[in-house]
């Protein structure tokens, strides 16, 4: 189990949204007020937000490097969409007085050193750091728990970062993520989380999802995700930038914080008679029953017993074929059902 601040993540937890605001802001504070306020109204508990400081995090040939989603370089793309750190200070303070809990992901080291400033109970590990190890190094000495996103990365991939932070005493989830913005359903892979859960079993599942919609992220949860990270927008028509076109809205997210309550319900449970069932039971089932008036002293057989609705009779139906042979205590009446007390 690990925890973030009141909230437990563990294999029998209920899940959990995860908005990540990123840098859908754009760099303006006041933008990530309005998305944090959307996502409280939605319901959400927690923000995840990116910790980006441009110089300690690339070197200057990101400067000649543009993402699929994107015509500016990514220094430029994180330079003008980052929070300076008075600003992202200000949105942590607002994020709880929200009531709302503070993570987020680190890109370099100084960005580790500022959220350890900040107290942050948790951080988010993007899957391009899953297997930085210099930076997990470093990340590691603070023991927070980790949430670690596995995406460009292989299974046995995986399988190091394991053991890299078992070896650590972290605490930490695996997400399965896609690193496309947005990602196309051929290239989910869904069923990953299924076979990270056989080979890490003991370790909670979590799905980061860049699709536009929700049906990934509902049926990440079937297949046990405890952690849905989604990118978050308060109006995707009235904000641009390179990862709007993965983010959901409010509505959305709103929609998805409750489908996946339902789902969780849904999914609890075993294969058991259900006390609420009886009333149904009681129509439904069906009890051994007089095919036509039978003489006290006559036996019973195919002739003059069969099964009917409803099952209310002494005699459920898988008793029928234990009746055959045995006598009548006295007369029963046609189309009636079997009494204790009719048979000898």
């Amino acid at each position: 189990m690990l925890k973030i601040n009141s909230l437990e993540i563990n294999l029998n937890s209920k899940p959990f949204v995860l908005p990540e605001i990123g840098i859908n802001h754009n760099g303006s504070l006041e933008t990530a007020f309005k998305i944090v306020d959307a996502a409280k109204r939605a319901g959400a508990k927690i923000i995840k937000h990116q910790t980006h400081i441009p110089i300690d995090e690339m070197s200057e040939e990101a400067k000649k490097i543009k993402p699929g989603n994107s015509k500016r370089n990514i220094f430029n793309i994180i330079e003008s969409s980052s929070l300076n750190e008075e600003n992202e200070y200000k949105l942590l303070k607002y994020v709880k007085s929200k009531k709302m809990i503070f993570i987020s992901t680190p890109f370099s080291r100084l960005a580790v050193d500022r959220l350890i400033k900040f107290k942050v109970p948790a951080f988010k590990i993007g899957s391009g750091e899953m297997s930085n190890f210099p930076l997990l190094e470093y990340i590691c000495k603070f023991k927070k728990p980790l949430l670690v996103s596995t995406g460009m990365h292989s299974l046995s991939d995986v399988s190091k970062t394991y053991n890299f932070l078992k070896k650590k005493k972290i605490k930490f989830a695996l997400l399965h993520t896609t690193n496309l913005y947005p990602s196309k359903d051929q290239y989910l892979r869904l069923n990953s989380i299924t076979e990270m859960r056989k080979k890490f079993p003991e370790i909670p599942m979590g799905i980061s999802d860049h699709t536009p919609d929700l049906l990934s992220s509902i049926v990440g949860v079937s297949l046990g995700a405890k952690i849905i990270e989604k990118h978050f927008v308060h109006d995707k028509k009235k904000v641009v930038g390179p990862d709007i076109n993965a983010s959901i809205d409010e509505k959305q997210l709103k929609d998805l914080i409750n489908v996946v309550d339902r789902t969780y319900k849904q999914l609890k449970g075993n294969k058991t008679r259900l006390r609420e069932e009886q009333i149904t039971r009681n129509f439904a089932f069906a009890s051994v029953i007089s095919l036509k008036e039978i003489k006290k002293g006559e036996k019973f057989s195919k002739k003059n017993l069969w099964v009917k609705r409803p099952g209310t009779g002494y005699f459920n139906s898988d008793q029928l074929l234990k009746l055959y042979g045995k006598v009548a205590k006295k007369r029963i009446k046609e189309n009636t059902q079997l009494k204790k007390t009719d048979v000898i």
